[in-house]
C-alpha cells in the first residue's frame, strides 16, 4: 500500500480542520483547544499541534491527510508536518484580506522547506465579500499567470468541493512527477 501525505495549511479560521472533516473516512485525530489568543474573537476552538486524516485512494494508494495549525507560533509543526509531505493545499479565506499576509508568510515557509506540488483553495468564495481568485493571487504574490498553483473555490463543508480539491491536486502532483521522470529520461 502506497501512502501519499498531504499537508492541509492556511491561516486560523480558512476551514482547514473542517476540510478534513469532511472528506475522511476515518473518525479524525484532531487537537483543537479553547482559543486563548485573538483567535477567540471569531471561533470557540483551535488546532495547536495537528490534525489527522485518511481517504483510501483506489485500492493501493491512501491518503493521509495532515491539517497544520493557522496561528504562527505553532510554526514548528508546519515544519514537521510539510518535511515527508508529497503535496500540499493552501487554504485563503477569499473574505478576508486581513488574512492575506499570514497566507503569504505561511506559503513562504512551506516553500522554502520543499518544492513539492501544491493549490490554492479559495473557502468562503460564495461569501458576498469574497475578493476574486485573481486579487488573491497578486496578493499572494502571484503576480503572472505563469507559474501560478491552481486556484480553486473550495466550501469545506461540501463532501464533492473538498473532493474537487483533493482530485485537482493529485493531478498536480501526477503531473510533476511526470515532467520529473522525462527530465531524469532526457538527461540520461
Amino acid at each position: 500500500m502506497e501512502i501519499m501525505r498531504i499537508v492541509i495549511t492556511g491561516p486560523v479560521g480558512a476551514g482547514k480542520s473542517t476540510f478534513i472533516r469532511t472528506i475522511s473516512e476515518i473518525e479524525p485525530v484532531d487537537t483543537d483547544r479553547k482559543a486563548t489568543d485573538e483567535t477567540a474573537a471569531f471561533k470557540e476552538r483551535t488546532t495547536v499541534a495537528m490534525d489527522f486524516g485518511r481517504l483510501q485512494f483506489g485500492p493501493n494508494v491512501a491518503l493521509h491527510l495532515y491539517g497544520t495549525p493557522g496561528q504562527e507560533r505553532f510554526d514548528f509543526m508546519w515544519d514537521i508536518l510539510i518535511r515527508k509531505a508529497h503535496a500540499f493545499i493552501l487554504l485563503v479565506s477569499s473574505h478576508r484580506p486581513q488574512d492575506f499576509r499570514a497566507a503569504r508568510r505561511i506559503l513562504a515557509f512551506m516553500r522554502h522547506r520543499t518544492k513539492i506540488p501544491m493549490l490554492v483553495g479559495l473557502s468562503h468564495a460564495d461569501n458576498p465579500n469574497a475578493w476574486p481568485a485573481e486579487e488573491i493571487a497578486i496578493a499572494l504574490g502571484y503576480l503572472s499567470p505563469h507559474g501560478r498553483p491552481p486556484m480553486l473555490p473550495v466550501n469545506a463543508l461540501d463532501r464533492s468541493s473538498v473532493a474537487a480539491a483533493m482530485m485537482a491536486l493529485i493531478q498536480a502532483y501526477a503531473s510533476a512527477q511526470s515532467s520529473q521522470s522525462n527530465h531524469r529520461a532526457l538527461t540520461t
